[in-house]
Order: C-alpha cells, then sequence, then structure tokens
C-alpha cells in the first residue's frame, strides 16, 4: 500500500524548497501547482473553458493565457476565483487520481502530493498524513513582494485569498517552520522522515 502524504503551505511559505527535499531523498512528488499550469496552455479543454468565462482579454500576443492578468483579476474578485478553481481543479483531481493509481500499481511505498490548498479543496481525505510549512507572517509578506515583485497590498491580498496559515497549522499532522535558515528547515524535514521511518 502506497504511504501518501500530503504538503501544503502558505504561498511563499517555502513549499518549493521542502518539495526538492522529497525529491532529493528519492520520494515520488506530484506538484499540483504544475499540473494546473499545463491545463491553462492552449490547445486544452480547460483553457478553452476559461477564454469563454474570462474573455480574450487575458491573454498574451501568442494567444497564451497570461496567468499573472488573471491572477489580478482572481485575486481581486472572490467569485471570479470560484469559478477558475470550479474549471480548474476538477481536472487537476483526475490527473492525480490517475498518477496514485499508477503508483500504487508499481508498488511505491511513499508518495507525496504538493497541493496549496490541500484543507481548502479537500485534499487531506486523500492522504495519510499532512505536511504544512509554516513561516511567520510578515516573513512571508516580505518573501512574497520580493519573489513576484508586487506591492505589499497586493502581496496582502494572494495571503488573505487562502485558509490562515494558523488555521493550516492547526490541521496538520506535521509542520516544518521555514521561518529560519535552510538548516533548521532541513532538521524538521528529516526528523518527519524518522517518524515516517523513511
Amino acid at each position: 500500500m502506497t504511504f501518501i502524504l500530503g504538503l501544503t503551505g502558505g504561498i511563499a511559505t517555502g513549499k518549493s524548497t521542502v518539495a526538492k527535499m522529497f525529491k532529493d531523498k528519492g520520494i515520488p512528488l506530484i506538484d499540483t501547482d504544475l499540473i494546473a499550469r499545463n491545463l491553462l496552455k492552449k490547445g486544452t479543454e480547460t483553457y478553452d473553458e476559461i477564454i469563454k468565462f474570462f474573455s480574450k482579454d487575458i491573454l498574451l500576443t501568442n494567444n497564451e493565457i497570461n496567468r499573472k492578468k488573471l491572477g489580478r483579476i482572481i485575486f481581486a474578485n472572490i467569485q471570479k476565483r470560484k469559478k477558475l478553481n470550479d474549471i480548474v481543479h476538477p481536472m487537476v483531481k483526475i490527473i492525480v487520481d490517475n498518477e496514485i493509481e499508477k503508483h500504487q500499481e508499481l508498488g511505491t511505498r511513499m508518495l507525496v502530493i504538493d497541493v496549496p490548498l490541500l484543507f481548502e479543496t479537500d485534499y487531506h481525505k486523500i492522504v495519510n498524513k499532512t505536511i504544512v510549512v509554516y513561516t511567520k507572517p510578515e516573513e512571508q509578506l516580505s518573501r512574497l513582494t520580493s519573489r513576484d515583485v508586487i506591492t505589499k497590498e497586493y502581496a496582502q491580498m494572494k495571503i488573505n485569498a487562502q485558509m490562515p496559515l494558523n488555521e493550516k497549522v492547526d490541521l496538520a499532522d506535521y509542520v516544518i517552520n521555514n521561518s529560519y535558515s535552510i538548516l533548521n528547515t532541513k532538521r524538521d524535514f528529516i526528523k518527519i522522515l524518522e517518524d515516517l521511518e523513511v
């Protein structure tokens, strides 16, 4: 039986850093963000549905979706954000389910699913244990503004669009505190692997 770990966190808390640690250990990881990005590409059913709802105004000159423009629309409007999620999430779920099935058939011992909205989209119901990557709110805001080169106001809007980080921490089986050095993060990561006897 494949043991499934759900990895989540807030935007800019360092989830990708922890995801890479799993990959470096040779533990397979399903990246739902990457799946969603691929579903937004020209030529997919999802792309057509998004254009139908949001119009061609969100397209770049090469007719690919301008993800930054789409982001600004959905972070400013909760109904439009819900609509985008209603289009994309079911398709992502189908792909994830297929990947899980594939790993179970292969006899994979442990599998990680990286899901930004793990609790919000009920993925926690299909995993055995959950890990939340946490960072202090001021650190999260600072990282997001510098990473995405955006204003503090817009960064805060993006943060507020997700379930509060402290609520995710309360729901998680494990927490990795990424507020300090990479060594601290690695220490938390190793402790979890030891606990899971990997």
